[in-house]
């Protein structure tokens, strides 16, 4: 089994040029927003960190305690196995984030062996983790893993954004989006990256995940 992925704006070009022709509602929107940008990052222990992080927090106070994260070296596994949980308090970090930053360590994920799992295996072994939820699982494999049919069914600004393309009369469940979307595979990532930058023209703001 072939892992379809987006590695660069001519490929992610194809993949709305083919979307497109399953679903013809994104020609306006292309038009109107342009081509996307990847996001893409290197991914790794850190990246997953980074956004247990940042989770329910705004994105100055993200950064900031990721800076001093960064600071103090507590940024790999074995620099956490070695501080206390006093220590990572020091930083920033709450109770609940240490024992997700924990967790995360002690799954020792391969992410060398991620690159070639299929997309449902990948998201079962990282939302293994504590603090690790299908949402931050997508966004992993969207933006670090390059892959080319991920729709984050359960992100705000795609379910607005998908409720004004599609006219529907109330935002849609996940399952509903889900459902209503299945025949937009395998372009369903070029659809997440238009529909995030249709919101954010929707809503004159940036809504596409950090």
């Amino acid at each position: 089994m072939s892992i379809k992925t987006i590695k660069n704006k001519q490929a992610l070009q194809e993949n709305i040029t083919a979307l497109i022709a399953i679903e013809p509602k994104f020609a306006a929107v292309y038009e109107q927003v342009g081509l996307p940008d990847l996001r893409h990052n290197a991914g790794g222990f850190e990246q997953l960190m980074r956004a247990m992080v940042g989770q329910q927090l705004s994105v100055a106070a993200a950064a900031s305690i990721w800076k001093r994260l960064v600071e103090a070296k507590l940024t790999t596994p074995h620099d956490i196995r070695e501080a206390t949980d006093d220590t990572l308090k020091a930083q920033g970090l709450s109770k609940q984030k240490t024992r997700y930053v924990r967790s995360l360590v002690d799954h020792n994920i391969d992410f060398a062996a991620l690159e070639n799992m299929p997309n449902e295996d990948a998201i079962k072994t990282l939302t293994a983790v504590t603090g690790i939820g299908r949402w931050t699982a997508e966004m992993y494999l969207l933006f670090s893993l390059k892959r080319a049919d991920i729709l984050a069914v359960d992100d705000l600004a795609i379910k607005v954004a998908a409720m004004a393309l599609l006219g529907l009369a109330e935002r849609p469940t996940p399952k509903q989006l889900n459902n209503l979307t299945q025949h937009w595979s395998p372009y369903r990532s070029a659809a997440s990256l238009l529909l995030w930058s249709y919101y954010g023209s929707l809503r004159n703001k940036n809504a596409i995940p950090l």
